[in-house]
């Protein structure tokens, strides 16, 4: 999956130049709605499916936020569909779900340069793997960056926490799911999920699924990922917190985490519920698995009902679950 996180202009201008033409909207996908209506937003932004990606993100934003209730509004296009591009809109309303991040850190800590520059140059190439091109042998890089996260932890710890350049912290982050001792790291991989960095959220958040793997793969380790922050991002405006906390959350509900499961029945059920209910049905199906076995079905069961088309079902199940009573949806 990739987000053209810098606005749909660039987004349709990467994608015309191979296909001569701006790309198409193939999906709408919303979330973030209590009060306000799909029918409402999807006025405000003039948006269909079927219609050319619009020039400005700004402009369709700027168009959400002037909506009565709409406090902030995201609007994200996600590539590719062939040719065309799925679209989300996602917005928190006034008295609303919200989801705080700390201050921006002011400290002067920094990665050695050179390592830096490695660890741009094997995202770049991961990047490219992923696009399709030719893949390339990360093996050093993986083990210069585990190697430096195994002798250099305070180091790292201090970029992470203090750093004021985003990139340093994420690249911070980036290397601590390299690291050897997951012990180690899990504790500032936490704090760092409230950093008011998107990019270093998404660091943070796939070294944490590395954890969380781990944690399940070997349980004599003791490791433990907390689930409160995680849930919290199911709440979030910004769509890349949601779709990586909910790939956590799966790692983690896995073995049927009743602990955790209360957890996001209490804090994010409507949320979760209306991810499972997009369109997009690729990215539907994370969601409506935890909805699934919210609704205390086995994972077999949910994969069924899915290949059915019987969601409402499902989620029905989860909302009128005993614990579910009382909350919206």
């Amino acid at each position: 999956m990739k987000l053209l996180s810098r606005g749909l202009v660039a987004a349709a201008s990467a994608v015309s130049l191979a296909a001569a033409q701006p790309p198409r909207v193939r999906g709408i996908n919303l979330y973030g709605l209590h009060k306000v209506t799909a029918e409402r937003i999807l006025r405000a932004t003039k948006l269909h499916v079927g219609d050319a990606l619009p020039g400005s993100k700004g402009d369709l934003e700027d168009a959400v936020s002037e909506i009565p209730g709409v406090v902030q509004a995201r609007v994200e296009a996600v590539c590719c569909e062939g040719p065309d591009v799925i679209v989300f809109i996602g917005i928190e309303e006034r008295g609303g779900p919200h989801v705080g991040f700390r201050s921006d850190p002011s400290g002067g800590a920094a990665l050695p340069d050179p390592l830096a520059a490695a660890y741009r140059e094997y995202a770049g190439a991961v990047e490219r793997a992923a696009s399709g091109k030719p893949a390339v042998d990360t093996r050093d890089w993986r083990q210069q960056f585990a190697s430096f996260a195994e002798e250099h932890p305070v180091e790292l710890r201090e970029v992470l926490r203090e750093a004021a350049e985003p990139e340093q912290r994420a690249i911070a982050a980036a290397f601590m799911g390299f690291a050897p001792r997951k012990q180690d790291v899990v504790d500032d991989l936490q704090y760092a999920m409230q950093d008011p960095d998107e990019l270093v959220r998404d660091r943070v958040l796939d070294s944490l699924n590395v954890v969380a793997l781990l944690a399940a793969k070997r349980p004599q380790l003791g490791l433990r990922v907390s689930p409160t922050w995680l849930i919290e991002l199911l709440n979030s405006v910004v769509l890349n917190d949601r779709l990586q906390a909910v790939d956590v959350l799966i790692t983690l509900t896995d073995q049927g985490n009743r602990a955790v499961l209360d957890q996001m029945r209490d804090r994010a059920l409507p949320s979760l519920v209306e991810m499972a209910r997009w369109e997009t049905l690729r990215y539907a199906l994370p969601p409506f698995l935890l909805v699934g076995r919210l609704a205390g079905l086995q994972d077999e069961q949910v994969q069924r009902r899915w290949s059915a088309g019987e969601r409402e079902p499902v989620i029905a199940k989860a909302l009128s679950h005993p614990s579910a009573k009382g909350r919206t949806h």
